[in-house]
């Protein structure tokens, strides 16, 4: 009866959703990721994801997103359900929507990459972003920019430098890529709401 009723009431807001806006998700507890990033207001934001409907305007609600083990398309009740606090931001450059869904979606199956590299076969969150959305002369809208493992004290954390150590690298720090967290700044997204969901209930908050 509780799922229902959430059900319901996500039917009813998620109509004011696009089509390619960026969904960016906060974590209640700190990680690795916002360790050396952080996102719009300070916002702890270590995921991003793309709005996309199946079947077209009146078409199913779901995202497209790079996590563990590949690019997946997700129902947005269940993405919700494993990422309850989100920020939606949508993109203010002059680009085409459709084409730009369409690269994403044609990275789904792609394995996720947990290494952060630029150039290889696998994707991350915000490099599917990155890479695909472009403007109406094909140009990227997010230029790629260096990559931060460091805390705000400059030093590359413990849990960066074990983690490359282990798997025989080093640190890609300054490496060009991208984060969702730095992505979230950038002007050419405008932040227009935030999706709240505590598992009975959800709040949709819109700015403008």
């Amino acid at each position: 009866m509780i799922l229902s009723v959430a059900l319901t009431a996500l039917g009813q807001s998620v109509k004011d959703l696009r089509e390619g806006d960026l969904l960016f998700c906060c974590t209640d507890t700190a990680n690795a990721i916002t360790a050396v990033t952080s996102g719009v207001e300070d916002l702890p934001i270590d995921h991003v994801a793309v709005f996309h409907r199946i079947g077209g305007e009146e078409g199913i609600p779901y995202v497209i997103e790079a996590v563990k083990p590949a690019v997946r398309l997700t129902p947005i009740d269940i993405f919700l359900c494993n990422n309850p606090h989100v920020i939606v931001g949508r993109v203010n450059a002059d680009f085409y929507v459709q084409p730009s869904v369409r690269r994403c979606l044609a990275m789904v199956g792609k394995p996720y990459d947990d290494l952060y590299l630029p150039g290889d076969s696998a994707i991350y969150c915000s490099e599917l972003v990155q890479l695909n959305y472009r403007t109406v002369s094909n140009r990227l809208i997010f230029e790629p920019v260096p990559m931060s493992f460091h805390d705000k004290t400059g030093r590359v954390t413990d849990y960066w430098q074990e983690f490359y150590a282990q798997r025989g690298m080093t640190v890609p720090e300054g490496a060009p890529g991208t984060n969702p967290g730095e992505l979230s700044q950038r002007q050419e997204v405008n932040i227009i709401g935030k999706i709240l969901y505590s598992g009975h209930d959800i709040l949709f908050h819109w700015y403008r």
